[in-house]
């Protein structure tokens, strides 16, 4: 069987590298190829030099303040090419980017059967987020494997109609990579050493909050509203802030403007991922819009305060660990106040447990791969019968 997995940004490349090494321990079944987009460049290659993964083809569409017609149509028409040289039976695709919408579409239309990682996810709102939620449905629609990481994913799938055949519930592989690299801080104390030395600016005599942020829907104006929510918090001198920025000149820009300089708050270059885990290792609590960060964060029974209106992993709001606050600067300001005076309010948080999988999804969506025929899908197979 040849597979080829095909991803372009660094929560693709987390959550996908789990699955690239489980293929590659199946070599004498599997032939296995990796194809990047470099949608997000330079932290993708961040991504594959951590996790010691070989790309095998590299499209690097990505343009200086690139459209997202461009980035469709450039990866669609560069996919070609690669699909056409390695032929594979399967390609593999992960999530709610472009990339992984462009990439289903080009193996649609060359017949080559889809396989998603992280289906079902839904917020039912096409503008939240944009454009994940319809990047989402869109490669569901093609897809001949859906493998969902929690039950409400599956449920979502069935209720659109998904064969059930196609749909199996597997855990997210984000807690396979999470775990695999708290083995490794865990057996080397130089490491953690390292990290900590990374951060020695941080005080052991404050509580840490951690931050993301750099979704679309939020550059208008949702971010401005958040960095104001967090200046305000920061005047307290029992805090201090981290903020890896992204590198997005919209979401950077943004955050020089209001936070640069400011008390208590450090702007910091994107983390790589083994700084990022030891950083939910190190905080008191998240503020987010970031669905990776809410899958992460109850393993390490950090409190999330989701800065989005929706989210389409509502298993982390019913479960207690996360909840959405929007970017509104005093409800922002509120909620981080009270998790910080509110002991009660916190240890209900951050006691919850993790409702997205066990660490072991991509031995299930590989074991799965393989007990499926090669032969073309029932969606080919119609297509074909109507042209």
């Amino acid at each position: 069987m040849k597979i080829l997995s095909i991803f372009g940004t660094r929560p693709e490349a987390i959550k996908m590298a789990p699955v690239i090494h489980e293929l590659l321990r199946h070599s004498n079944q599997i032939t296995s190829r990796v194809c990047v987009t470099g949608q997000h460049r330079e932290m993708l290659d961040q991504m594959l030099g951590f996790f010691g993964i070989r790309s095998d083809y590299d499209l690097n569409p990505m343009q200086t303040q690139q459209s997202l017609s461009s980035l469709t149509s450039l990866t669609l028409l560069n996919l070609q090419n690669v699909l056409e040289d390695f032929q594979p039976d399967w390609i593999i695709v992960q999530g709610d980017t472009t990339t992984a919408f462009a990439s289903a579409l080009a193996a649609f239309y060359k017949r080559i059967k889809i396989a998603h990682v992280e289906a079902g996810l839904r917020t039912y709102n096409l503008h939240s987020p944009w454009p994940e939620e319809a990047n989402r449905h869109l490669a569901s629609v093609l897809c001949d494997a859906h493998y969902a990481p929690t039950q409400e994913s599956v449920n979502n799938l069935l209720a659109e109609r998904a064969p059930s055949h196609t749909i199996v519930k597997t855990g997210n592989t984000v807690i396979d990579a999470l775990k695999w690299v708290i083995a490794k801080i865990d057996q080397k104390p130089e490491l953690k050493n390292a990290l900590a030395q990374q951060y020695s600016f941080l005080s052991p005599d404050k509580r840490l909050i951690l931050v993301t942020g750099h979704r679309r829907e939020n550059w208008e104006s949702g971010l401005r509203r958040m960095f104001e929510g967090l200046k305000a918090i920061a005047q307290r001198d029992d805090v201090e802030i981290i903020y890896p920025v992204h590198l997005n000149p919209i979401v950077l820009n943004q955050a020089q403007a209001i936070l640069q300089n400011q008390p208590n708050i450090f702007l910091v270059e994107p983390a790589d991922y083994l700084a990022f885990i030891y950083l939910m290792q190190r905080c008191t609590l998240i503020v987010t819009d970031s669905g990776g960060v809410q899958e992460e964060a109850p393993t390490f029974g950090k409190p999330v305060l989701v800065t989005r209106d929706t989210t389409e992993r509502p298993e982390a709001v019913h479960a207690g660990t996360a909840k959405l606050v929007g970017t509104d600067s005093t409800v922002i300001k509120n909620e981080i106040t009270r998790l910080l005076d509110d002991p009660i309010a916190y240890q209900q948080m951050s006691t919850a447990h993790n409702p997205f999988g066990d660490g072991q999804a991509s031995r299930r969506i590989v074991k799965d791969l393989l007990t499926r025929s090669t032969e073309p899908s029932k969606l080919h197979k119609l297509v074909e019968s109507q042209t």
